[in-house]
């Protein structure tokens, strides 16, 4: 099918003309017009024609119809019903691409992609990547890999180790779900309008299993806040967010064997499962 590149300046302009649209900046809304980026993002989503693929806001569909071209089964969900014209003029004759109108924090995503395994792509606006890409990991979904682009400072925060200043919640909370790597830097230009932020694709192999073992999940996560709270405090001091007294966070440090002068910032993902353990005791 000899079908123009959407992922080109040209294209784009004449589409959004066509359809009369524009970029909403309320909405962060810049458009991929680099075919190499788009390339390069459906090379590291690593798909074959066995894959079932989940695009999340496909907008003009410039990333759908690369997508489309490695023969995977694309899903694509979009929550602007006015583009659900345009996908239809811009990739609708692909026959292996369906497109969903719906609100993927709402939708049955399992029931909409209808695979057993799959894997998920998306370019959406930055304000509203990390709430999604925790709805998916959170729901426990059969993914295989997410590959988004975001922001480069949260890619950062996403990959960081402990003891730097990177490290926080984001971190400790998407490495105990998947195992995250920054695949490339996105340069301003690559976009229409150019964002004032620079960008970068992350992908998240996600884990089968976690990678530490803990007793309770919820707790895990409720003293990962806590640690967190206030940042620069002691461990002896934040976990008192907890809801317990100084007495009662100094023995459980103490059985958990971890130092209550130092701070979060400096706790393994192995720490953090330690003091899971214990906080019950």
């Amino acid at each position: 099918m000899d079908k123009p590149i959407i992922a080109n300046r040209e294209v784009t302009k004449h589409i959004l003309n066509t359809f009369k649209l524009r970029a909403d900046k309320k909405l962060g809304q810049n458009f991929l017009v680099d075919e190499e980026i788009v390339r390069k993002i459906v090379e590291a989503t690593e798909l074959t024609s066995e894959d079932t693929v989940l695009e999340i806001g496909p907008g003009l569909g410039t990333l759908t119809q690369a997508l489309a071209l490695s023969e995977a089964n694309v899903v694509a969900v979009e929550l602007d019903k006015r583009l659900i014209d345009v996908l239809d003029k811009t990739v609708g004759e692909y026959k292996n691409i369906r497109v969903v109108q719906g609100d993927i924090l709402k939708v049955n995503i399992q029931e909409t992609v209808g695979a057993p395994t799959f894997k998920v792509a998306a370019n959406l606006p930055y304000y509203i990547t990390t709430p999604i890409i925790f709805n998916l990991l959170e729901q426990k979904l059969p993914i295989e890999r997410i590959v988004v682009m975001v922001q480069k400072e949260v890619a950062e925060r996403i990959v960081a180790k402990p003891g730097g200043k990177d490290y926080g919640v984001l971190s400790v909370s998407m490495q105990y779900y998947t195992e995250p790597e920054i695949a490339f830097l996105v340069p301003a230009h690559s976009f229409m309008p150019a964002p004032n932020v620079d960008s970068a694709v992350i992908v998240c192999k996600c884990r089968k299993e976690p990678p530490v073992d803990i007793v309770d999940e919820k707790i895990f996560f409720r003293v990962v806040a806590a640690a967190f709270s206030v940042r620069r405090k002691m461990l002896s001091n934040s976990l008192r967010n907890m809801g317990v007294s100084g007495d009662d966070v100094k023995a459980w440090l103490e059985r958990a064997g971890i130092d209550g002068t130092r701070r979060a910032e400096t706790l393994s993902l192995d720490e953090f499962a330690q003091l899971t353990n214990t906080f019950k005791k």
